[in-house]
Order: structure tokens, then sequence, then C-alpha cells
């Protein structure tokens, strides 16, 4: 290896892990820490972020890191080289959940260029959708980017199952809201107006006075705890729940904790821009995002919201645990200039709640 190739190897490992920081987390947390030794980038999970009182498992850092792992990966792959994953490596050391050797690789292919270019513009959406139905190829797009992480993302069709799913969160929600413990841990990674951290959730980042949406409202985290911090909402064009669906792995260690974190960032970078007079003809095709997360749900017992959910899938695929339930749906895109509404409609990723 010459000093060159050396020194742009380091480069691109320097520049996946700062890609990783722009990773979906829950409560944006960003629980994870990097380490880069030559062509040698170490993953591991911050016990110090993780949340004691609703994580003590470690099951949604894991998810998290999961989805850091996938932008080193595609960072890597956008810069030409070939990233050499190694999940897990050693036992003795269950902080350590990855290692990426940097290797020389070939011109990435346009999907990966356009997912990359993703990384950096993805946002969290915390409020309703348009009217407007979510595409049945973006769908079908999402849901081959989630089995390409090995998660298996489900579309919930049934309105009496979206309705369940739907009252299970809300009863998660009151339940959590009652545990002193619980919402002061909520309230440690909530971010007031004009904070200068770079973790937490801004105030911005959710609506003041959430609405409810039809058919079905999703109860939200309850962020400013009585403060009036939050946007406005626009209850014009963010009534609907849109499409509700879940997100699911075929076991629950700790590699499928990592694999739903892929999954969900795979999905999150796959955003799409849909005209409505156009299909869409390939993941990775515009700049719009996916989906909504509800972590709530299964709080209150996974089997209530896995039998029903099982009414839309095949039998044998009934013992896969819901790692999340997330709603999809379309929001107006705003021209900064002209602040009208823009004739593209945006498909608006949410990571996380």
């Amino acid at each position: 290896m010459n000093t060159r190739t050396a020194e742009g190897i380091a480069q691109a490992a320097r520049t996946a892990v700062e890609a990783a920081l722009w990773a979906p987390s829950i409560h944006n947390t960003q629980p994870w820490t990097f380490g880069v030794s030559g062509d040698e980038i170490c993953l591991r999970a911050d016990p110090d972020r993780k949340l004691r009182v609703s994580d003590p498992t470690g099951r949604q850092m894991t998810i998290s890191c999961g989805a850091a792992l996938l932008n080193v990966r595609v960072t890597l792959q956008a810069l030409g080289y070939d990233p050499q994953v190694r999940r897990f490596p050693d036992p003795e050391r269950p902080l350590l959940l990855a290692t990426v050797r940097v290797r020389p690789g070939r011109e990435p292919g346009e999907h990966t260029r356009l997912l990359h270019a993703e990384i950096e513009r993805r946002r969290t959406h915390r409020s309703g959708f348009t009217a407007l139905p979510v595409p049945d190829p973006l769908v079908e797009a999402l849901v081959t980017e989630a089995a390409a992480e090995d998660g298996h993302l489900m579309p919930i069709r049934s309105e009496v199952s979206a309705r369940v799913l739907a009252a299970l969160t809300g009863a998660a929600q009151d339940v959590q809201s009652q545990d002193r413990l619980f919402v002061l841990e909520l309230m440690r990674w909530a971010r007031p107006p004009g904070s200068s951290r770079r973790d937490g959730v801004p105030a911005a980042g959710y609506p003041t006075d959430p609405r409810r949406t039809q058919p079905q409202h999703f109860a939200p985290r309850d962020y400013a705890r009585g403060h009036e911090w939050g946007m406005a909402p626009d209850e014009r064009v963010s009534a609907s729940t849109g499409l509700v669906a879940l997100l699911t792995t075929a076991g629950d260690r700790r590699e499928d904790w990592a694999a739903r974190g892929r999954g969900a960032a795979a999905d999150a970078a796959a955003r799409l821009r849909v005209r409505p007079e156009r299909r869409v003809p390939h993941p990775g095709a515009g700049d719009a995002g996916v989906a909504g997360v509800h972590p709530q749900a299964p709080v209150l017992g996974r089997g209530a919201a896995d039998d029903h959910a099982a009414g839309v899938r095949h039998r044998r695929e009934r013992e896969r645990p819901p790692r999340r339930l997330r709603r999809d749906g379309l929001t107006p895109r705003r021209r900064r200039r002209q602040g009208t509404l823009d004739a593209w409609r945006e498909i608006v990723n949410i990571a996380d709640t």
C-alpha cells in the first residue's frame, strides 16, 4: 500500500465517521463512539448515553448504532471503497458492535450515490401527512430497502389492524406518562429553544399543539412537557395518518436489533421525490424519505401488535417480533425563496420519536 493510498483510506474513514453522526437515533441520543486506526473503523456503543429507564437492555441503543453503521458503509461505497464489516467481532467486548476495514473498491453506482446524498438531508417529521396516498411503487421500494438489511417492512392495509395499533400506542403513552423516572429521562433529551446542544430533540422538531390525525391517531411523545415549545402545525395539509407499517426482524437478539437499525437507516436514506403524474422507478430516484416511528406500541404486549399484524402477512412470518411501528405519508414541500407549495410532493422521513 503506497503512502497516497494510505492517506486516501484514512481520509475516507474519517469522512465515513462524520457521516455516521447524521444517523437517526432514539431521541437523538447518538449513543455511539467511533475509533479510527489506519484502515479500520471501530464502532462501540456508548452506555453513558443509553436510556437507563426506557431502554435497560440497550435494545434501542443497538438499533441506533446499527443505523450509524449503515451510514459508514454507504459513505465508503460512495467514495469508491469496499467496507468489510465484522459485526459483534469479540464476544468478550459486548460494547464493540462492529469493525469496518476500508479496502479499495469500485466506482459507485447511481443508487449508492443517491443514497449517500440523502444522509445529511434526512429529517424527522412528527406531525400528520397530507391525504395523498403513498404510491405503491414507493412502498415496494422501501420494502426492498429494508429486506436488503435483513429487515421486513410490512404495510398495514387493514383499517382494523391500524386502529388496534393506534390504540396500543395511545395506551402505552398513557402508561409511560405516569412513570416519573421515564418522564424525567425524556425531558433530559428535550432540547429547549436556543440551545447550543447538538444532541437531543430540538424544540422545532415537533408541533406545539399536535392535532389529531384521521382515520387513526397515534399518540406522539410529549417533549415540551407544558412548555410552549415546537412549531405551529399546518392543519390544512397535516391531518392524515398516512400509511401505517411495521418494521420487523427474524429474531430478538442483538444482531437483529442492529439489523433493525440498518433497515431503518436504509429506508430513511432512500428518500424519493414523487411527481403526482409520475411513477417511482427505483429506490434512490429522488429526495423524499420514509416513516414515522412509534416505539411506544410494543410496550403493552408485543403479542397483541403482532397478532393483529399477522392478518396481513403469511403465517410462517408470525414469529417475527415487531421492531418499530411507523407511518409513511406525503407532505408538501415549500420553496425556500417563494414560500409557496412546490409542485413536487415530498415523502418526509421520520426516523425516531
